[in-house]
């Protein structure tokens, strides 16, 4: 169900933003989290609905995200929460842009351990990651070593010609990195929401 919700997301259509939050099983071990759209909570968790309604205090949207109720929530599922995401969504062309090429070696990114079948790519002064994340979305991840000179930008834009017309391709970003931010914006990502995953 988790990989329906967020497909519908990524197609423009959101869960309803009446304030509830929905309890889902979580379709495999790394998509175990809580994921934020308008006035609207996803707990991706394998607990009981009655026990997340009776840990979240009610009336107060923000809840699913603060620290007490995700302290609580690894507590039960014995798992830590990781960092708070923006989530964008940018749609595959198909075309692959050229100038990229592909890397084989190790690579530090965190994607790498926990992602599957990620493929990478080098540019100079940079790096492109693709796999397969949460409910087996495409998720890409970038790397550059000066940003505000287009590179990150140019790389996000040439994540989308790496998949199929139509494919959607999700980035997760720290709300302080505001130069990936402005590079995904400017290679045509839209905000679609928050998360945090519990690992």
């Amino acid at each position: 169900m988790l990989g329906s919700i967020l497909a519908s997301v990524a197609a423009g259509t959101p869960p309803p933003a009446d304030g509830s939050v929905t309890v889902v099983a979580p379709p495999d071990s790394a998509s175990v989290g809580v994921f934020a759209f308008t006035a609207h909570h996803v707990v991706a968790a394998d607990v009981d609905p009655s026990w997340v309604s009776s840990v979240l205090p009610p009336g107060d949207l923000g809840a699913p995200m603060k620290s007490s109720f995700l302290s609580a929530l690894g507590a039960r599922m014995d798992r830590v929460a990781e960092s708070l995401d923006v989530v964008l969504v940018g749609i595959g062309t198909g075309v692959p842009t050229g100038g990229l090429t592909p890397f084989t070696g190790s690579h530090s990114r965190a994607m790498v351990h926990h992602r599957v079948g990620v493929r990478m790519w080098t540019v100079e002064g940079g790096f492109l990651l693709l796999g397969r994340g949460v409910a087996g979305r495409h998720e890409v991840a970038v790397e550059v070593g000066t940003p505000g000179h287009g590179l990150g930008r140019g790389l996000f834009a040439a994540a989308l010609g790496e998949v199929p017309v139509g494919t959607s391709v999700w980035a997760q970003v720290a709300p302080g990195n505001a130069a990936s931010l402005r590079a995904l914006l400017a290679a045509g990502y839209r905000p679609v929401g928050a998360e945090v995953l519990l690992v």
